[in-house]
C-alpha cells in the first residue's frame, strides 16, 4: 500500500504557501513508513502537520492523531481541526487488565499514526504505541528535540534521530511574523546559548518577553505577586486560568510547595489552614488514573469541599476525591518546568534563582519559555538565566535504542 502512495506523493499537489522543507516533509510522510518532523517555535511545524493530514486526506487515507498528554492531545486538536486523542486513550487502556486493548493482535484501523509532542515520548509507551500501528500504516513522530526528555525512561525522539533510520525533516526558518513574537526570538537565542532580548519598555506585541531582575527570595515572591496583579489590567488575561507560574524544583522558598502557599494566600484567600484545597484552588493531577480518567499534569479547579469529599472541575469532566484520596492532587497555581510539557499557556512567569543551580539548563529554560504564546515575564537573577543558557546538558540515554535500531536495518 506504502509504495502506491508513494507513487500518489509524486502527483500530489501541495500549497506553494509551503516552504520546499514542508512540501519535503508532506511528501516524505507519504513515502516512508516512519518519518521525524522537529523544529522550535516558529519554524511552522503546526502548518507542516495540517498539511500532512490534508495530504493523506487527499488520498482517502485514514489519520489518526494523538498524544502523551490531554494537554497536548487538546492543542493538537485545536492546531489541526481534527480529533486527537491521549495515547492511552488511543489505544484503549484497560485498568481490569492494566494493559491496553489495542496491540499487535487487535492494531488500529488507520494509514497514518501522528504523535505531537513526541519530545515527551518514553519507551514504555513508544513500544506499545508501535505495536498498536498495522505494517501497513506510516508512522510521523512530530516534536521539539530541543525541549526536556521524558520524565520516564528512555528518548524515543532522540534516539530515532540518532539512529539514521528514518528521514528527519529539521525546520529551521523562523517565519516572518513569528520573528515579531520576542517569545520566539527569545527561544531561539537561548538555543543560541545567549540571554533573550526582553521586550522594549512601553512596547507590546504579538509575543512579549520581560525580565525583572532581583537575587532575594523573599523580593522575587513579592515581585511574582505583583507582576500577576498587573497582568490582568495589562494583557486582559485572568491571572489564576491564563498565567502558570513555572519553576525548576519543588523545594526551597522559590520551589513549587512554597510558592503555591503564597500565591493561594494571594489568588484565592479563604479560611482554613495553608495549602488545603478549597474552592476556587487550582489544582494539578500528580499520576495516571485511569478509572477517573485524569492524567499526570492534568489541571483542574476545586468546585467545592464537602462532607470530606473535595470536588474537582477537569476539561475531562467533575471528578471527587475522599480524603484519603488527596495525596494524587497538588496546588498549580505553580508548578515544575518538567510538569509543564506538552501544555501551552497565554502567559508564563518564570522565576530562575541562583538555588536552581543544580538544575538550571537551556533545555529547561528553553522549555518553560516556549510553553507560553503572548507573554512570559522572568522574574530572579540574570545571572541564573545566563549559566542556564549556557549549560548544555546532553541528557543522556543508557536505553541504547538507537544502536539496536542500526544493527536491526544491517
Amino acid at each position: 500500500p506504502r509504495a502506491g502512495r508513494a507513487e500518489a506523493a509524486r502527483e500530489l499537489k501541495v500549497s506553494d504557501l509551503l516552504s520546499d522543507q514542508q512540501k519535503e516533509a508532506v511528501r516524505l510522510s507519504l513515502q516512508s513508513g516512519l518519518m521525524v518532523l522537529t523544529g522550535g517555535p516558529g519554524t511552522g511545524k503546526t502548518t507542516t502537520l495540517q498539511a500532512i493530514v490534508e495530504a493523506h486526506e487527499k488520498l482517502d487515507l485514514r489519520v489518526t492523531l494523538c498524544a502523551p498528554t490531554g494537554r497536548a492531545a487538546k492543542r493538537m486538536s485545536e492546531a489541526s481541526g481534527k480529533e486527537a486523542k491521549t495515547i492511552h486513550r488511543l489505544l484503549e487502556w484497560n485498568p481490569v487488565t492494566a494493559g491496553f486493548s489495542r496491540g499487535a493482535e487487535e492494531p488500529l484501523a488507520t494509514d497514518l499514526v501522528v504523535v505531537d509532542e513526541a519530545s515527551m515520548l518514553d519507551l514504555s509507551l513508544g513500544r506499545s504505541l508501535l505495536d498498536a500501528i498495522p505494517k501497513s500504516a506510516s508512522l510521523v513522530l512530530v516534536g521539539d528535540v530541543d525541549q526536556l526528555p521524558p520524565v520516564g525512561a528512555g528518548q524515543l525522539l532522540r534516539e530515532v534521530i540518532r539512529a539514521d533510520v528514518a528521514p528527519v525533516i529539521r525546520l529551521q526558518t523562523v517565519f516572518r511574523q513569528a520573528q515579531e513574537s520576542a517569545i520566539v526570538r527569545g527561544a531561539h537565542a537561548l538555543l543560541e546559548g545567549q540571554v533573550p532580548t526582553p521586550t522594549s519598555r512601553g512596547e507590546k506585541g504579538s509575543g512579549d518577553l520581560f525580565l525583572i531582575r532581583s537575587r532575594d527570595p523573599e523580593t522575587i515572591i513579592d515581585k511574582v505577586r505583583s507582576t500577576l496583579q498587573r497582568i490582568p489590567t495589562a494583557y486582559g488575561l485572568d491571572a489564576k486560568r491564563d498565567v502558570q507560574v513555572l519553576v525548576p524544583m519543588r523545594r526551597g522558598p522559590l520551589g513549587t510547595e512554597n510558592l503555591n502557599t503564597e500565591l493561594q494566600a494571594a489568588l484565592n484567600p479563604g479560611r482554613g489552614a495553608q495549602g488545603a484545597f478549597r474552592a476556587g484552588d487550582k489544582v494539578m493531577q500528580l499520576r495516571n488514573d485511569y478509572e477517573r480518567e485524569v492524567f499526570n499534569g492534568d489541571i483542574g479547579w476545586v468546585q467545592s469541599v464537602m462532607d470530606g469529599v473535595t470536588y474537582v472541575d477537569f476539561e475531562s469532566g467533575r471528578r471527587s476525591y475522599k480524603t484519603e484520596e488527596l495525596d494524587a492532587l497538588t496546588l498549580a497555581y505553580a508548578t515544575t518546568i518538567h510538569k509543564s510539557q506538552g501544555s501551552e499557556f497565554p502567559a508564563v512567569v518564570l522565576v530562575l534563582h541562583g538555588a536552581h543551580h543544580v538544575l538550571l539548563s537551556r533545555a529547561l529554560v528553553y522549555t518553560a519559555v516556549t510553553r507560553a504564546k503572548r507573554l512570559v515575564v522572568i522574574v530572579g537573577d540574570p545571572r541564573a538565566v545566563a549559566r542556564a543558557a549556557r549549560t548544555t546538558d546532553t541528557y543522556e540515554s543508557y536505553c541504547r535504542l538507537a544502536e539496536r535500531l542500526q544493527a536491526k536495518r544491517a
